[in-house]
């Protein structure tokens, strides 16, 4: 009998210091991570702030091939959230939104050991062009949790890191894989009116076009805020000359005017106008990269209906919206013009190649 009560005295001294040990070990945590992304801000929290693209760009599955998930009737925003089953359930609520700074979230974990509900906050930072994105999660261990990790050999803050950093690349590739989306649509023959225009004319490589393109709009901009003058349409390039031997273009940056302007003596901004046009017009949906796709469809489609080019009247191009308020290239889009020529004495039907 006194051999029992020895370790029965023993075995209690034992969890009585485990519990002593184990209770002075902190049990509050704040883990976090910030990643560098090299796209709009508004894209990156919209990825986050929207539940349903978690499933897309999450490391879980890759871990817990059984996890399903499941959404609520609202997943954006302040009040959205959703749930998953899998080897470990759980759900999240998202509980606060700053548009495009930050988001904070409750998690609630059905752990073997209980019921588990940390915070996680996220913040977006403009940096250098890039998005600065931090993923945090605080919370507190209790007691068995720390035991569990201690005897387990389980790296609760390692694994968190890990998690943190495949979810933000996740997001990053998401994302870019959404920004190089694009879609070309030739819609055939279009009649363009035409009109006043103010502009500036340059040379230059095809590679550099677009930087010295949009420091000539800037320029055109300037004079039309300075003058106190309206614009009657978007801004559109014409392309004077293209030699793709040299790789070298002569084109004009042009925006639209209602009336001819009379541009001082001196100034390097014109006012040209621009006669009605029939021409072969394509519609790129997505990055300026894409254009020579869309100059290569729209010539097919000119040779496969048998249309002849009017090579007296240049090629042009009209930016449907604003790259500065739309910030997904997915979603820019450019309407291509490559005119030719039309029949006046047959109800102006196109002219049709005789090979």
């Amino acid at each position: 009998m006194k051999i029992l009560k020895y370790l029965f005295f023993l075995i209690l001294i034992i969890v009585i210091g485990g519990a002593i040990y184990f209770g002075t070990k902190e049990s509050k945590y704040d883990i976090k991570d910030t990643y560098s992304i090299n796209a709009p801000i508004d894209l990156i929290y919209n990825k986050v702030n929207d539940f349903k693209e978690w499933e897309h760009w999450g490391p879980w599955k890759k871990s817990d091939s059984t996890i399903v998930f499941n959404y609520a009737e609202k997943t954006v925003g302040e009040g959205g959230s959703y749930s998953w089953t899998g080897e470990m359930d759980g759900s999240m609520k998202t509980t606060k939104v700053v548009e495009n700074k930050e988001i904070f979230q409750d998690l609630s974990l059905l752990t073997p050991g209980g019921e588990r509900n940390p915070k996680v906050y996220w913040s977006f930072e403009e940096e250098n062009g890039a998005t600065k994105v931090t993923w945090g999660m605080t919370g507190e261990h209790t007691l068995m949790d720390k035991v569990f990790y201690a005897f387990s050999g389980m790296d609760f803050e390692g694994d968190m890191h890990k998690m943190n950093l495949d979810g933000l690349k996740g997001i990053e590739t998401s994302v870019l894989d959404d920004m190089k989306q694009f879609t070309v649509d030739v819609t055939g023959i279009s009649d363009y009116g035409g009109g006043y225009y103010l502009y500036l004319t340059a040379s230059s490589k095809t590679s550099e076009l677009s930087l010295k393109m949009g420091s000539m709009f800037g320029e055109i901009m300037g004079f039309v805020q300075q003058n106190n003058l309206q614009t009657a349409g978007m801004p559109f390039t014409i392309y004077n000359q293209v030699s793709e031997a040299n790789g070298t273009v002569i084109f004009s940056a042009a925006i639209p005017v209602k009336e001819n302007i009379i541009t001082p003596e001196g100034s390097n901004v014109l006012c040209g106008f621009q006669e009605p046009t029939s021409a072969v017009k394509t519609i790129l949906k997505g990055n300026y990269t894409n254009l020579g796709e869309a100059y290569e469809k729209a010539k097919t489609y000119i040779k496969d209906q048998h249309l002849i080019v009017d090579t007296s009247k240049d090629m042009f191009e009209i930016y449907a919206n604003d790259p500065g308020l739309v910030s997904n290239p997915a979603e820019w889009t450019t309407e291509v013009y490559i005119p030719v020529f039309k029949d006046l004495r047959s109800n102006n039907h196109p002219i049709i190649s005789q090979q």
